[in-house]
């Protein structure tokens, strides 16, 4: 008789089971990721320093979650909203979600706004000003310590533009990337007023 269709005989030594991710690997994944948010959120502040904000607070936690940096301007003369509330997503290179944009669900909106409405009831000072959500959107990659140092040992200009940039620029600007701790981070974009 033949073999009915659909079934096949297995050879049981040849069959390799899937194998469960390696749970340091795990791990080391999820640090590399947090890693690569506070560097985020750092380049962020820095940029909006740089455009006359004063940071108010960063990684504020509350039992509904985190605000990632808190701004305010005091200056007279801005047009901009004095208050904000900034969200800052990091991805690597290589992301499928348009830089974090897409994480931004209807429900993580609610969590924030409801995150931003517990930070202004703890600073009623704040609470009058008018206040809005930005979403900064940062792109990364690891960057090879032993590719930039022997470079410079060896006195030779590095061989890619994007190090020499890196090497030698400190100013935060939209779409330049910048080297910060093994990382190279470019703010890709910065979207003022997001959820309105």
């Amino acid at each position: 008789m033949g073999e009915a269709i659909g079934h096949s005989k297995l050879n049981p030594r040849s069959h390799v089971a899937p194998t469960m991710p390696n749970p340091k690997a795990l791990k080391s994944t999820r640090q590399s990721s947090l890693e690569l948010g506070r560097l985020a959120e750092d380049l962020v502040a820095q940029w909006l320093l740089g455009q006359g904000w004063e940071i108010l607070q960063r990684r504020w936690r509350c039992k509904l979650g985190e605000l990632d940096l808190v701004i305010y301007t005091a200056n007279p003369a801005s047009t901009q909203t004095p208050l904000a509330f900034v969200e800052v997503k990091a991805r690597s290179s290589r992301n499928w979600d348009t830089n974090g944009l897409l994480s931004i669900t209807a429900q993580k909106r609610d969590k924030l706004w409801r995150s931003a409405q517990l930070f202004l009831t703890q600073h009623p000072h704040l609470a009058e000003l008018p206040c809005r959500f930005d979403v900064a959107l940062v792109s990364g990659r690891l960057v090879s310590d032993q590719l930039v140092s022997d470079q410079l040992v060896s006195g030779q200009e590095p061989r890619s533009p994007l190090l020499k940039q890196t090497l030698v620029e400190t100013r935060v600007e939209i779409g330049k990337a910048v080297a910060i701790a093994h990382h190279c981070l470019t703010l890709q974009h910065y979207i003022p007023g997001a959820f309105d």
